[in-house]
C-alpha cells in the first residue's frame, strides 16, 4: 500500500473528507510515500506530486474539484507514462505499479519535503511562464524537472528513484 499525502488545500479542492484518509503515519513501502498539493500555473490549475524519499515529480493538469474519486487512477496512469518516458525496464515500473495499486489518502508529515514541493512549484512556474499546462513541451519540462539538483537529497530526483530499483 502507498500512501498520497494531500496538502489541506488539496483536499478540500477534490473534496477529501477526514474519514477518507488512513490512520497509517509511516508508509512501508520500498519506494516512499507521494506528496500532493494543488498548484497554478497560468492560470490552470494542477497537481504536483512529490515522492518523499527521491522527490521524483510530476504534474497532472486540471483535475477539478470534487474528483478525488478520479485522483487514483489518473495517478497510476500518470506515473506509469512519466516511468516510460524516463525509460525505466518493465520490471522497475511493474514494481512499481505494483507498490501503487492499492493507494490511500493521508496528511503530509514532513516539512522538508513540503518546503522541496514548494520550490519544485515555483520552478515548474518559471519553466511554463510563456506556456499552459498544456503545452507539447510538458513531457520534457517534467524530465528537466527530474534532473534539477535538489538540496535535500543532495542529488537528482531521477537518480535517486533508478537507485531504489
Amino acid at each position: 500500500m502507498t500512501l498520497i499525502r494531500c496538502t489541506k488545500k488539496l483536499q478540500k479542492t477534490i473534496g477529501i473528507k477526514p474519514s477518507d484518509l488512513a490512520n497509517e503515519l509511516i508508509d512501508t513501502s520500498v519506494f516512499g510515500s507521494w506528496y500532493a498539493n494543488l498548484i497554478e500555473i497560468n492560470g490552470s490549475h494542477g497537481i504536483l506530486f512529490v515522492n518523499d524519499k527521491t522527490l521524483f515529480n510530476f504534474i497532472i493538469p486540471e483535475l477539478y474539484q470534487n474528483q478525488a474519486y478520479d485522483l487514483k487512477e489518473t495517478f497510476r496512469g500518470y506515473l506509469q507514462c512519466i516511468l516510460n518516458e524516463e525509460d525505466f525496464d518493465s520490471g522497475f515500473i511493474d514494481k512499481v505499479m505494483a507498490e501503487c495499486s492499492t493507494l490511500n489518502y493521508a496528511n503530509t508529515q514532513s516539512k522538508q519535503v513540503l518546503g522541496s514541493m514548494n520550490e519544485l512549484a515555483f520552478m515548474y512556474t518559471c519553466h511554463f511562464a510563456e506556456d499552459s499546462l498544456h503545452s507539447y513541451k510538458f513531457p520534457s519540462i517534467i524530465k528537466d524537472m527530474n534532473r534539477s539538483i535538489m538540496g535535500m537529497i543532495k542529488g537528482y530526483p531521477v537518480d535517486m528513484l533508478r537507485l531504489l530499483g
